[in-house]
Formats: C-alpha cells, structure tokens, sequence
C-alpha cells in the first residue's frame, strides 16, 4: 500500500555529462527536485523557469551512486548527476529509487495487459481535463452520488473501497453518506491530485488516497462496499469491469458492489445513411493519379478497416427493428474470468421489415441498495451520457420481414490491448441469409456531431401539413373561447403577461432550455408568484422532450403512479431528479 505524499529535496545540484565525461552545470544554482508517484514508478520533476525537466524512474532505469551524495541517470536524451545537500536526502533518494528496481512481481493486470496500452492509458486518465469530461456528465455523477446517498444504510459507519478513484468524486459521496473510512485507489498520476482536493476539503480523516493498482496494492482490512464507476463503451471496454472484479478479494463476506449489476442490450437496428457513409469512405481509396500514385490497391483493406470500427454515437430508438436481447453480469457473483471470453446467442423476433444493417448496443447497471434500487441507463430513450451508444455493421447487410426469426450470436474475446475482437454473426431462420462482421472495440469512430437524431423515414402516417394546420385551428378555437372568458393568449397557447395566469394554474418550475434539472430537492414558489405557461420553451415539458433528466417516451404515461417514489402529496420536490426511475402521472398534470 502505497499513501499519496510528494518529496521535495532542495538545494540540488544538477550537471549534464557528455559522452566523454566531462560535466556542464545545468543550472546556475541549486534546484528543488521533486519526486511524485507515476504508475510506470516514480516521477522526478524539477521545475525550474530556465530549463523545466522530468523523467520516470522504473525497473529498466540506470543508474548509480557517486560518492555520498552522488547519483547518475543515465536517460534516453542525456546523463544527469544530481549531488544532493546531504547524506540523508541522497539516501532517501536512492532508497526510493531502488524500491521500484526492486519489485519483481508481476500482477494480474501486467499479465493481460500490454505495457504500450497500460501507458496510454494511465495517461489519458491522469489528465484533469478527461477527469472533467467524466465528472461533468452530469446524468453519470448526479446518479451515482443519489444511489450512495439513498441508501445510507450501506455507508453510514462502514469501511469502503473506492476501485479506480480518479478525482476522487465517488469517495467524497461515500464519505457525504456517512462513511467511517474509504480507501481511494488510484493508479494513474491523477492520484496526486485527488490527494490534494481530500486535503483541500479537509475530509483526509476518512479518505484515505492510495496509488497504485488494485491487483498490486494491499489494504489494512477488508471493506464493506466497493464503488467504482468501471464501465466503457459498450460497458466492457477498457476491460475495467475485471478490475473491479478482483476487487472482491478485499471484501467482507456478505458486503455490497456498487453498482452491482450491469446489463447489455442488443438489437438489430437498420440505417441505410450510416451504412452508406461508411461505405462511401472507401472511394477515395479508388484513386488512379492521386499526385501521380495508383491507391487502388489499397481499397480492399480500407473497406475491411471501415467496417472493423464501431460507431459510437447516439440514434432514434425507433431504427431498431426488434427488441433488444439482455446479457446480463451479475457483479456480486461474478468472478474476472468470466469476461475473458462472452458469447450472446441472439434470437429475434422481426417487429417491422426492413434491411438490417447491423446491431446496436447499450447498457444500464442497477446499484441494489438496501433502501431502494437506482439504474443508470444508456439507452437511447435516455438523457445521453458520455458513454452514447454503440453501433456494429455487419459488412453484408440482410433484409428480413415483419415476423421472420433472425438468429445469430456476438462473441467478445477480450485482448492485450485492454479491449476485445468482437464477432457478429446474423441468420434469417429457415433461409441461407447470413452474414457476420469481426470489429475492434479498441478502434471505435466516434460520429456524435451534437444534433438530435432523426427518426427513420417512413413512419409518418397522417400528412404532416394538416397535422400542422389542425393544431392552429385548435389554437385560434381556444383564443377565441379565452377572450370571452376575459383572458388574453396568443396563437401558441402563451398567457399574455398583461392578464394573469388564471387561479387554477399549476406552478412549474423554470428552466433553461436544454438544461438538467439538479438532484437538489425545490421548494414550491409563493402562491402568489405566476407559473410558465406549460408550451414555453422555458417549461419543465419543453424541457424534456430537449434533454431533461426524463425520457420523451414517458411523456405519454397514462399511469397514476407518482412521478418520484420519494414525492408524497405534500412533498416540496416539482420535477424528477437524476436517478429516479418512475412513470410520469397524467402527462405532467399533477407535477405542482
């Protein structure tokens, strides 16, 4: 086990040797070394504005003692001899060193992984700026933090283990929930900084900040809970989920996983655009005289590379011509092995003809709490999250009709590269139709441009212009019967501001367009304040319909259920919060 602590040695003299011996001062007077923890070893920073320097100590680093306070490092670029003030720094310094030349063990992780995917990968999650992305998905952390928060019974008093911590956001929950310890375990260089907010927010007497790998690390005792937010694209990418996993081997038994379930979806799904547009690429490969070379030779293998990449992006749910199958992982009995190798035999029911042109993906995970179950879901149907959706052509698109079984299977082999090769094979029952595709989730094409996606042509079934001109003939119908009753609206249904809401009107709460209510609970506004008229672009239904933290399809609800289970009559709390998944009553009639 290793705690977060930055070393600083002061009054370091740093000279360059060349290959000859002879030594040139790098700098005109003694420097602070800094040594910080990297998941290769052991950073060694020196900041100076003259010349700033860095490089990493790991078990292939040379290097050696001259005299009592000497020590070279013999770098890629350079040789370095850094002469230390005293005989207490240079050995603390070599000590140190020597530590991680030391270590010969060899973890599960170093043993699946490849060290040039290990590398990369530590180091995109060791920026702040990827901490960022992942914290500001709001729909992500604000689920996470009301799953720890609604069941204080797994976290008030108990020891947790945080696996893979990052900044550091799942430990400050658990210790919200009322946390008697957590151990935060980080491997990635972001530790240090994760370090510093526990400091900053002066809550270091329950988070504990440890860096280092958990198949690596040792823990004082065993916990009661294991946080961790694991999941990757297509919920398997990345192959964290096994981290998590071997996690287990700290828990006590009977303890909890946070989240302890994941479920993937499959689907097939038809998108002749999406198709095209991939297929399309390849034409420049056709090339003749491009600057005078031939690439016509290399159009095979770029359709074949084309089509390896899965698209992450996000698509109407209505694309997908039967209902998605379920693969489901269940995290509090699952052991890591498992993942190496999953196959979903698939069997479809064709709800609509069409052209198939490959299979969808997505994920929800359940945390099962003790108090109340909340789910974070990806599906299309959802506020989008960072994770999207995820889309697998198949290189031969099939075409199948309304009722027609389509079988087939998905095989996910994982690799060395912290990813899988992923196989997908489709069948029309009854017929020799078949086609398959092999992808690497390693290389997926990122296609999300931000604009909302269409739904598929050919499903509009009344004309769209009388629909329009019925809706404003309704309109006009209610201005007139509103202006007999002395009240004045307009041809969108908007009270004028000049004549009040009338008595009876709902109060609604204002937000801006496009934005995600907060999990805070809101107190209702005075009686006497005026509500937005429900057709606002400003109204919590506009909202929405636009990205607020409720599907559109429950709009359509006619159940009588309460929109929150935690909302009673008398409640204060006018509109969902991220995590709760109920029915909304009425159309949003008795959200007030």
């Amino acid at each position: 086990m290793s705690t977060i602590c930055e070393t600083f040695f002061k009054g370091v003299k740093v000279k360059r040797l060349d290959d000859e011996g002879n030594s040139v001062n790098v700098y005109t007077k003694p420097v602070v070394v800094q040594l910080e923890y990297d998941p290769k070893g052991m950073l060694v920073k020196i900041t100076e504005e003259s010349e700033q320097k860095e490089f990493i100590v790991c078990k292939g680093s040379e290097f050696a003692r001259v005299g009592r306070k000497g020590i070279i490092f013999k770098l890629s670029t350079e040789t370095l001899l850094l002469t230390f003030a005293s005989d207490e720094d240079s050995n603390q310094f070599t000590d140190a060193v020597m530590k991680i030349k030391a270590d010969k063990s060899a973890s599960v992780f170093s043993e699946r992984t490849e060290e040039s995917s290990a590398s990369q990968y530590f180091q995109f999650y060791g920026y702040l700026s990827q901490q960022q992305n992942m914290m500001q998905d709001f729909i992500r952390t604000s689920t996470y933090q009301k799953a720890i928060l609604d069941n204080p019974i797994d976290f008030s008093g108990k020891v947790i283990l945080d696996v893979g911590a990052g900044s550091g956001i799942l430990s400050f929950f658990a210790q919200q929930s009322g946390a008697k310890r957590v151990y935060a375990v980080e491997a990635s260089s972001i530790a240090v900084h994760a370090a510093k907010l526990v400091a900053a927010n002066n809550v270091d007497d329950v988070i504990k900040v440890l860096s280092g790998k958990i198949e690596e690390i040792q823990l004082p005792e065993q916990v009661d809970v294991i946080i961790s937010e694991p999941m990757g694209y297509m919920l398997l990418n990345e192959r964290m989920l096994e981290t998590f996993l071997h996690a287990k081997k700290f828990l006590k038994p009977g303890g909890k996983m946070f989240p302890s379930r994941g479920d993937l979806h499959v689907a097939p799904f038809t998108d002749e655009a999406l198709y095209m547009e991939q297929f399309n690429k390849v034409n420049f490969w056709y090339q003749e005289y491009f600057h005078g070379v031939n690439l016509s030779s290399l159009r095979n293998p770029a359709m074949t590379e084309y089509f390896r990449q899965p698209i992450v992006d996000t698509f109407d749910i209505n694309i997908c011509t039967a209902k998605t199958q379920r693969h489901i992982i269940d995290f509090q009995t699952a052991h890591e092995t498992d993942l190496h190798r999953i196959e979903i035999p698939l069997e479809f029911h064709m709800l609509q003809s069409g052209t198939v042109h490959g299979l969808a993906f997505w994920f929800d995970v359940a945390f099962i709490g003790s108090n109340v179950t909340v789910w974070l879901s990806t599906a299309p149907t959802q506020p989008l999250t960072h994770w999207y959706q995820v889309r697998c052509l198949l290189s031969q698109p099939i075409f199948a009709k309304q009722g027609q079984l389509l079988t087939g299977r998905v095989l996910m082999v994982a690799n060395a590269k912290q990813s899988y090769d992923l196989t997908i094979e489709v069948k029309i029952e009854g017929t020799n139709t078949v086609s398959s595709n092999t992808l690497d989730l390693k290389n997926p094409y990122f296609r999300y441009t931000g604009v909302t996606p269409a739904p598929p042509p050919g499903n509009t079934h009344t004309s769209p212009s009388e629909d329009y001109w019925a809706q404003m003939d309704l309109a006009g119908a209610r201005q007139a019967v509103n202006l007999v009753n002395g009240v004045i609206v307009d041809g969108l249904g908007h009270v004028s501001l000049d004549s009040g809401p009338p008595a009876h009107a709902h109060q609604q709460p204002n937000i801006h367009q496009g934005s995600i209510p907060a999990t805070g609970r809101r107190e209702k506004g005075s009686s006497g304040s005026p509500a937005p008229p429900t057709s606002s672009a400003t109204s919590l239904p506009f909202n929405q319909l636009i990205g607020g933290a409720v599907s559109p399809a429950l709009l359509n609800s006619t159940s009588n259920q309460p929109l929150n289970f935690a909302t009673s009559h008398s409640g204060a709390q006018a509109y969902p919060v991220i995590g709760d998944y109920a029915m909304i009553a009425n159309n949003l009639r008795h959200m007030s």
